[in-house]
């Protein structure tokens, strides 16, 4: 059996910056992942953007520790990840939502969030060509930006290798023994393990791993489908959200990474539940459709590839942090709604501080965002 002070059942958005915090805080700590590297699950999936923009205080504050650390992660470790702060524009074209954005702004203004509504000629001139018929205005938080998840995934690696992380790859969980409210013993399907803290960071298959510590956490996966472009000259720098529903979808995003090409992606309707990550055939006509109609200049872009990414969503749209109320040494990080890697490099080193140094500053957190609550509100920007 391998003994640690820390063992992490996953490598991808969460479990990554996860081990290296831990780890550079001079814990033991081992890494399980039963793809072959890091990074394979839905971290390779995701587009790259992290926003604070959110409606509630515990994400707001997570991920504005994610951009801090990720923005800073050339200067501070020499890891280059394609960060770009071209901040995160929400356009606005009809009146409920321009109500439902202001009274969302004085909250985020609460919470510390920089951010503000602008005027259509303002957000004509931040990117210049869109669509202005209608244009009612918009909200726009300048501190947001993008990286690239490949990178950040292997930058993450690496400090974890360096701090002394150990990583096990092609091993699959297939039990976990416990005795006296306390996980005693990790199978995969390689080695037996044992750990002071298992920390459940497995993404999608989170529930999966909780089943077999006899707990049935909501996390329930669907799927999102991205695309890519060829590289163009700079057109514009801001994430565009544009939060109208269509027929078969609701919000979609896009926006131009620091390589000059656009990245985009579509929340389906109806939900696409289940872990298929097959393309399908509507995605694209139906996306560019909404995009073109928004930044018309974006319609001569020959689109490079698409994929299919889960989603590993709960009933409010929150994740599930923190300690198993009936397994004092599992913690949970899971549920992350399709922002895994928005929150993973915030959410690590928020871990790390609470459960190595006994940090409580991080306590509103775990109070939110508890896998215990009542799931009776709703995010309203996930």
């Amino acid at each position: 059996m391998k003994t640690y002070d820390i063992l992490i059942i996953g490598a991808g958005s969460v479990g990554l910056p996860t081990a290296y915090y831990f780890a550079n805080k001079g814990v033991s700590v081992a890494v399980i992942e039963k793809e072959a590297s890091v990074g394979r699950g839905q971290n390779k999936a995701a587009i790259g953007g992290i926003r604070a923009t959110h409606s509630d205080p515990a994400k707001i504050a997570i991920c504005q520790e994610s951009i801090q650390q990720v923005s800073n992660m050339e200067k501070d470790h020499g890891y280059d990840v394609n960060w770009k702060q071209g901040g995160y524009l929400y356009p606005v074209y009809i009146e409920k939502d321009e109500k439902v954005l202001k009274s969302l702004l004085e909250v985020q203004k609460r919470f510390k969030l920089n951010i503000d509504w602008l005027s259509p000629e303002n957000i004509s001139t931040l990117v210049s060509g869109i669509n202005m018929y209608d244009l009612r205005g918009g909200t726009f938080s300048p501190e947001d930006g993008s990286a690239s998840p490949m990178m950040l995934a292997d930058a993450y690696y690496q400090l974890a290798k360096k701090a002394g992380a150990d990583f096990f790859f092609n091993e699959k969980v297939t039990s976990i023994k416990t005795k006296n409210g306390q996980i005693t013993e990790v199978h995969t399907s390689v080695e037996c393990y044992s750990a002071g803290l298992v920390i459940n960071c497995a993404g999608a298959f989170g529930r999966n791993i909780g089943l077999l510590t006899g707990q049935d956490f909501p996390v329930y996966p669907d799927s999102h489908e991205a695309g890519i472009t060829q590289p163009v000259k700079h057109l514009f720098d801001p994430m565009i959200v544009d939060i109208r529903p269509a027929d078969t979808s609701k919000n979609y995003y896009f926006y131009q990474n620091i390589e000059g090409q656009v990245v985009f992606c579509i929340t389906p309707l109806p939900v696409r539940s289940g872990l298929d990550c097959d393309n399908t055939s509507e995605f694209l006509p139906q996306v560019v459709k909404r995009m073109i109609d928004i930044y018309p200049r974006l319609r001569d872009l020959r689109v490079r590839r698409t994929w299919r990414g889960l989603y590993p969503m709960t009933p409010d749209g929150f994740p599930l942090i923190g300690i198993n109320q009936d397994i004092e040494n599992n913690l949970l990080a899971i549920g992350m709604c399709g922002q895994g890697f928005m929150l993973g490099p915030g959410l690590g080193k928020i871990l790390a501080e609470t459960f190595v140094d006994g940090s409580k500053k991080h306590d509103f957190i775990f109070k939110q965002l508890s896998p215990y609550r009542s799931f009776d509100t709703e995010e309203m920007l996930k």
